[in-house]
């Protein structure tokens, strides 16, 4: 028996893929935040539509609806229904 071969390697770890990942144009970020809004002209006021958003676009994202008027409330991903 050859007892000279390398040692194997250990394995990569990774943290295990988000099925929420941030709305923001080509992030794949993991979302933290879920921001909810509505756009009354369209929706009617008890309607909510989510975006998700990493802790790096959420402001960027917020700030996008805010200045619509259809920003409604953010939440943590954590507590969105599923």
């Amino acid at each position: 028996m050859d007892t000279s071969a390398a040692p194997l390697a250990e394995p990569e770890r990774h943290e295990p893929p988000s099925d929420l990942v941030c709305s923001a144009k080509g992030c794949p970020a993991p979302a933290d935040f879920g921001l909810r809004w509505n756009n009354p002209a369209l929706h009617t006021p008890e309607r909510r539509k989510t975006w998700l958003a990493c802790a790096a676009h959420r402001e960027h994202l917020s700030r996008f609806l805010s200045a619509r008027g259809f920003l409604r409330e953010v939440v943590d991903a954590a507590d969105l229904p599923r």
